[in-house]
């Protein structure tokens, strides 16, 4: 694969992965996500006017799945620029094999690699919390596993978990999972600069100091998180389903794309 050093303008881009590449939970005006891929894409398409763009993302999805479903597709497409992000909806599940889930990585890396000029893996972003601190010996085998497969392979490797910035809660939506706007604004600029284009913001810049809001605040929203997110997602569990469970990817194919919400990217989005 070439780097950022002898390659540093992009053509084509297809992402792959779970909600997090499908850009939950970056709402656009009419419900909709964008999301960090849909903000990079747009970046890289004002570079490029031969640009398109494919995410085959879907929320939910196990590693399993991102590798049956999407690797394949993605490879055959033959980007100049692929990233792939999965594994932590598997590591953040009460039981998780970690080595299988490496192995699936690996494979999926293997098949991705040689089909595309750059290959992006992440360390992706956790908000910091009981849970984080529950699973954070399975990520840290996960995130490992990453760095060596990055070497091996020739993958660049964002380090999203590292940036103290993206644990804050701030960053995150009601639901705790997934990042906000200005989150997904952050991981397209780390993206960016990690392919060696020049920076435009300060990614890990941190937050103004937090005004604690008072403890019945604090309740009432760990209350509605509990109804509105939190007992649903167990009962998906319980029931077996996901939340992605039927749902196509937002564009399936790879075509051209100037920006959400462009007249561009509507006609790209009726083609595809």
């Amino acid at each position: 694969m070439e780097t950022p050093a002898t390659h540093p303008s992009y053509t084509s881009f297809v992402a792959i992965g779970d909600s997090f590449t499908e850009g939950m939970s970056d709402v656009l005006p009419d419900g909709t996500y964008r999301g960090w891929a849909d903000v990079l894409a747009g970046r890289l398409a004002a570079r490029s006017p031969e640009f398109r763009y494919a995410n085959l993302a879907v929320r939910g999805k196990l590693i399993q799945q991102i590798a049956d479903d999407q690797v394949d597709a993605a490879a055959a497409m033959n980007a100049d620029l692929v990233t792939l992000v999965g594994g932590l909806n598997d590591v953040l599940r009460p039981k998780c094999d970690v080595d299988e889930v490496c192995a699936r990585l690996e494979s999926s890396v293997a098949r991705l690699a040689p089909s595309c000029r750059q290959l992006v893996l992440m360390r992706s972003p956790v908000r910091r919390g009981p849970v984080a601190t529950r699973v954070q010996p399975r990520m840290d085998q996960l995130f490992d596993f990453v760095d060596d497969l990055g070497r091996r392979h020739g993958a660049l490797v964002v380090d999203l978990y590292g940036a103290q910035v993206l644990g804050d809660s701030r960053m995150w939506a009601d639901d705790r999972l997934h990042l906000t706007a200005e989150g997904h604004e952050r991981v397209a600029e780390a993206v960016w600069q990690r392919l060696g284009l020049p920076a435009g913001s300060e990614w890990t810049a941190p937050l103004p100091p937090a005004v604690r809001a008072g403890w019945g605040a604090r309740r009432g929203a760990d209350l509605r998180f509990t109804r509105e997110h939190l007992l649903p997602w167990i009962g998906r569990r319980l029931t077996g389903r996901s939340s992605g469970d039927g749902r196509p990817p937002k564009r399936p194919s790879l075509v051209p794309y100037a920006g959400a919400g462009t007249a561009v990217e509507a006609a790209s989005a009726t083609e595809g």
